[in-house]
């Protein structure tokens, strides 16, 4: 008589993720291209043999770092869930690295459990280019940035508010209302840092955003205009969006979250630039 082994519960696994966005066509699966989303399904399916989708905290765009990028992915193995990380990197590329696993909740959702996200997007502002600032920053430098000016235009951006000016075409969210919890502009010698936190960001929001917040910081845009923007939803008048290379997803907020400090807080670590 022949006994089967019994059948293997699904668990729901989450993962911190850290990726290089350089060689990536965004976070999410596309038709083409190479996308984070798509290498980590693929590593998982090489390890289980099951095809799975994992669902992330925020869709980047093509060329945008993520420092702890919160996902999670349905599975049922006999791996245990702290183990998944280290399996993982063993499957993936080099420009996406795990920083850790742990089973959570059923209901427990990357996206729709997030309270908050948090960008950060560096300007490197010397004349002197630098080879290893470059992948992870906007080098500008033709006019002096005034971070007193861009935190001025920042803080009228907390609350919640409708900011269609800053939100690309090709989205499919219902409505542009954000609630901007934290905005920071801080200058180290020539590393210019922006800071933007919120319940969630529209399409290219951050990249536009700075497109227009550096005009304001070289002089060439009044602070009333920049408000007068956004308050007024003249998407029309904002023409640039930052290059993406100096944006990352920082990090996810959530009530409950497996994860220490250490893990997901601050990774993208803060360059140094001696002269």
């Amino acid at each position: 008589m022949s006994t089967s082994s019994p059948k293997l519960e699904s668990k729901r696994i989450a993962l911190v993720i850290q990726y290089l966005g350089t060689h990536f066509h965004g976070w999410q699966r596309q038709p083409q291209g190479r996308t984070v989303q798509a290498e980590i399904e693929e590593a998982i399916a090489r390890v289980s043999g099951d095809r799975v989708t994992i669902r992330g905290a925020g869709r980047t765009d093509s060329g945008v770092h993520g420092a702890a990028q919160v996902a999670h992915f349905n599975v049922a193995s006999p791996i245990p869930a702290c183990k998944w990380a280290t399996i993982l990197n063993n499957n993936l590329p080099e420009d996406i690295l795990i920083r850790a696993s742990a089973e959570v909740a059923p209901d427990w959702h990357a996206c729709f459990s997030a309270r908050w996200r948090r960008y950060r997007y560096i300007f490197y502002t010397d004349k002197r280019p630098n080879l290893f600032i470059k992948p992870f920053c906007w080098h500008y430098y033709q006019l002096p940035l005034d971070e007193t000016r861009m935190q001025q235009a920042l803080d009228p951006l907390l609350g919640r508010h409708h900011l269609a000016a800053f939100r690309r075409a090709g989205s499919d969210r219902k409505h542009s209302w954000v609630n901007v919890q934290a905005v920071e502009c801080q200058r180290e010698g020539a590393l210019l840092r922006i800071e933007i936190q919120a319940d969630g960001f529209l399409y290219g929001m951050v990249r536009l955003l700075v497109g227009l917040l550096v005009e304001v910081g070289n002089g060439t845009r009044s602070l009333e205009n920049f408000t007068d923007i956004w308050v007024n939803q003249r998407r029309e008048l904002v023409k640039y969006s930052a290059p993406a290379k100096g944006l990352c997803l920082l990090r996810v907020g959530y009530d409950e979250f497996p994860f220490t400090k250490e893990i997901w807080y601050d990774t993208q670590p803060t360059f140094i630039v001696n002269h």
